[in-house]
């Protein structure tokens, strides 16, 4: 029985519920690679700040001293020295943001590869329960929209933050009355941005699910299989009015994530701008009383500074809430990377240096659902010696693929053991079992690629006569070699340029190149006509030949020459014994193989019993019914 294919998301937090300041430690965690750069980022950050606060001073000088004393030459250097900051702090900003873009984009791979890496171990179950657009979204969408944060923020944060207190220290050193009535509405400016933040923060929550759901349904709706089955149903308008629906609801979001405490900032942004009016207004008053508070150089280097500090006050604020945005990519992110991993590699991994074949179930029992204490699977006990065939046979669900999934551990038993050469599967090392075990299933999976790669995904060194050796064995290299572009031509989307019979025998072909010694065939004739099923049965024997082979068999016919049949029902072995044995003995065997071919089902023998079709009580069978029979065999 397999596993149900549900539509799945890993649980989130709920976007309202505080982040823990360890999910903060673990985003600066991913910097500690790099932290030598960023150091010198933050060097070339610092000397930015103090080279940009020095153009105030400048030009007091410039009003107080050099013009109404007529010292041209301290005019001309004064004028120098600005123009000088002003190149140094341009190759400054040059520098830092190579170096920090540079720094970001090396964590975006971290990133991407780390979860795409942790992704490639997690077991089967975890990909039927999830669909492949939401895995595709977290990858691409939600890792790429935390692109500015991770290549800009960090810099921005540091560098607006030394600008803001060296400017801050700067306008003190100028006149510290000016500068307590520029920073009195700070607090409340902090207040605002962080009111933002959480406000945008819930909204790119529900964003990034819903462009989850909308790639979700492009990955399904616009693939091959998907717009055969859309078209064929009927159902192309439907899908386009959906996808429409979905696209709606996502620009709505969009809409709200640019406009979230928009009105906000802008206050925020209008407050600051008319500071300087502010203060001239107060040194005007104050001037018009008795003698000014400061002089008319001290005047304009401050407001200056005051608008210098405008800048870095607002991107500082604007920072912070795209901080807090981006928490909600990042949780996301950490779902993923969190996940547990199932199936993983021993530390002491075996690792055989020959896999002569024998496959053994002992007394294994498993579920897909480890709460549930009836499972798929109860008590098998099989053994399958090196070389030999076994045969799986049942009605549907009985368990036949879950137990081949089993051997190259796709899952993990839940009692008793799988064994290859006597040593456990959850021992041994992942190389060794992936060389040791092939399987071939009427799910045919191709790349979008040419034949020859298809091919050489099993065996990336294989020469050309190697390719074409395989090929050959699977009765599929005259196919190929007809085509215009030969193994070079593109096989298409999930293989659709061909048909199910050669890409049954291409996936055949690439198996070969594996050359495993022990070999599963998961129902792979059993989508085909049978001109096609005698050609790709040809080459599933030959590949048969010598190796250890378990075959999941939905027409009996294939397996009559099996070494062992196994019959399964309810996850049990309920027969087992070659075909003659189980004919003879006339039960659940018998049953199916008359269902299938009628007539064939009676054992052979004048008055002989078989298996009744309802209850399994002896019937007689007449000596027309044994005449047939004996023909058929």
């Amino acid at each position: 029985m397999r596993p149900d294919t549900i539509n799945w998301t890993p649980p989130a937090r709920e976007p309202d519920e505080p982040r823990p300041p360890a999910q903060m430690r673990r985003i600066l965690a991913l910097f500690r690679p790099y932290r030598g750069r960023l150091a010198v980022v933050g060097l070339l950050v610092g000397a930015s700040a103090v080279v940009s606060v020095t153009t105030p001073f400048l030009l007091r000088a410039v009003l107080d001293v050099a013009i109404p004393q007529g010292r041209t030459g301290l005019l001309s250097l004064l004028a120098l020295g600005m123009i000088a900051a002003a190149v140094v702090n341009s190759v400054f900003n040059v520098l830092q943001t190579l170096i920090s873009t540079t720094v970001g984009q090396r964590v975006m791979h971290d990133l991407r590869t780390g979860v795409y890496t942790h992704l490639q171990r997690m077991s089967l179950a975890f990909f039927t329960r999830t669909r492949t657009g939401e895995v595709q979204s977290r990858i691409a969408n939600d890792i790429g929209g935390m692109q500015s944060t991770v290549t800009s923020t960090a810099t921005s944060l540091v560098s607006n933050l030394t600008s803001v207190v060296a400017t801050v220290v700067a306008m003190a050193a100028l006149d510290w009355r000016l500068t307590v009535v520029s920073l009195l509405l700070l607090p409340l400016f902090v207040w605002i941005s962080r009111r933002v933040g959480n406000e945008r923060r819930k909204i790119t929550t529900e964003r990034q699910r819903q462009l989850a759901r909308l790639s979700s349904a492009v990955q399904e709706s616009l693939s091959v299989s998907g717009i055969l089955l859309g078209r064929t149903m009927g159902r192309s308008g439907s899908l386009s009015r959906e996808f429409t629906e979905q696209s709606d609801e996502l620009a709505e979001l969009e809409v709200r994530a640019s406009m979230a405490g928009r009105w906000r900032m802008n206050v925020i942004q209008i407050v600051m701008a008319a500071m300087p009016a502010v203060i001239y207004w107060a040194a005007g008053l104050a001037a018009s009383g008795g003698a000014p508070i400061v002089s008319i150089g001290t005047l304009v280097a401050f407001v200056t500074l005051q608008q210098a500090l405008f800048r870095p006050s607002v991107q500082l604020l604007s920072t912070g809430v795209d901080v807090q945005t981006s928490l909600a990519l990042f949780q996301r992110i950490f779902e993923y990377l969190d996940l547990p991993v199932e199936i993983a590699e021993p530390a002491d991994a075996v690792r055989l240096p020959a896999v002569h074949g024998e496959v053994r179930f002992d007394h294994v029992d498993f579920g897909y659902d480890p709460e549930r204490p009836a499972g798929t699977l109860a008590d098998i006990d099989l053994t399958v010696p090196a070389g030999s065939s076994l045969a799986l046979v049942g009605e549907t669900g009985s368990g036949k693929t879950s137990l081949s999934y089993l051997v190259p551990r796709l899952y993990d038993v839940t009692g008793g053991r799988v064994a290859i050469d006597g040593v456990d599967v959850r021992e041994l090392a992942f190389e060794t079992l992936s060389s040791a075990v092939g399987v071939v299933s009427q799910e045919t999976y191709l790349f979008h690629a040419s034949v020859a790669e298809n091919l050489r995904f099993a065996k990336p060194d294989a020469t050309d006569e190697e390719l074409v050796e395989a090929a050959r064995a699977a009765q599929i290299h005259d196919h190929i070699a007809g085509l215009p572009d030969g193994y070079d031509t593109l096989v298409g989307e999930r293989g659709y340029r061909f048909s199910g019979g050669e890409k049954q025998r291409l996936a055949i072909a690439r198996t070969i190149l594996r050359n495993p010694p022990v070999l599963i065939l998961d129902e792979a004739t059993s989508a085909l006509d049978n001109q096609t099923e005698r050609a790709v049965q040809q080459a599933i024997d030959a590949l048969a030949v010598g190796r250890t082979t378990i075959t999941i068999a939905h027409r009996l016919s294939t397996v009559r020459q099996a070494d062992q049949i196994a019959v399964l029902d309810a996850g049990r072995v309920v027969e087992l014994g070659t075909h003659q044995e189980l004919l003879d003995r006339g039960g659940r065997y018998a049953a199916l193989l008359r269902r299938e071919a009628p007539g064939e089902g009676e054992p052979a023998g004048v008055g002989a019993a078989a298996v009744g079709a309802a209850g399994g009580e002896p019937v007689a069978v007449g000596a027309s019914a044994q005449a047939a029979l004996g023909d058929s065999l």
